[in-house]
């Protein structure tokens, strides 16, 4: 056997069992580990494109524990910065729809912020932080809000029928 058959019959690094047309959401732990490990860039990014997708979800989990328990080298730095970053955004767009939330029930209220805010029992300050999506209101207090909307909306649809 010459040496060039040598070397063809030794297989090239493959990425093979990345590329197997799993979606990543359904790898197990242990191939997770091997991808970050020995993966390249193409099985790097279809995780990051996970994590993203779902920052608390499965792939996101497994790829924190892998981490927790060892530091492949030079890929856990920009992973747990992807972590960081997707989790960030995604609760940045939770506040900010919870934000459209409250300001829908502000308006269909027809109360000022300062009624609207006294009679949920908030400063007004601080309705202004759910309003401008600083902070999220507890759940609770999405309720009550709610339920004060709703209870001034049917007033004002009363009054404009002429009703009681």
């Amino acid at each position: 056997m010459t040496v060039a058959a040598d070397r063809d019959a030794i297989p090239a690094p493959s990425t093979q069992p990345f590329a197997d047309g799993r979606p990543v959401e359904f790898w197990p732990t242990a191939l997770i580990r091997d991808a970050l490990e020995t993966g390249d860039i193409t099985v790097w990014q279809r995780i990051v494109v996970a994590i993203k997708r779902d920052p608390y979800g499965r792939t996101a989990r497994q790829v924190e524990e892998v981490l927790e328990h060892s530091r492949p080298y030079g890929i856990s730095k920009a992973l747990s910065e992807v972590l960081i970053r997707a989790r960030n955004h995604l609760e940045a767009n939770e506040r900010a729809e919870a934000a459209r939330h409250v300001r829908l029930l502000l308006d269909r209220s027809g109360l000022t912020v300062q009624e609207f805010s006294s009679r949920i029992g908030v400063a007004q300050a601080d309705l202004s932080t759910y309003l401008d999506a600083t902070v999220s209101p507890p759940a609770s207090l999405m309720i009550r809000m709610r339920r004060l909307s709703d209870r001034f909306a049917k007033m004002r649809a009363q009054r404009a029928s002429g009703g009681e």
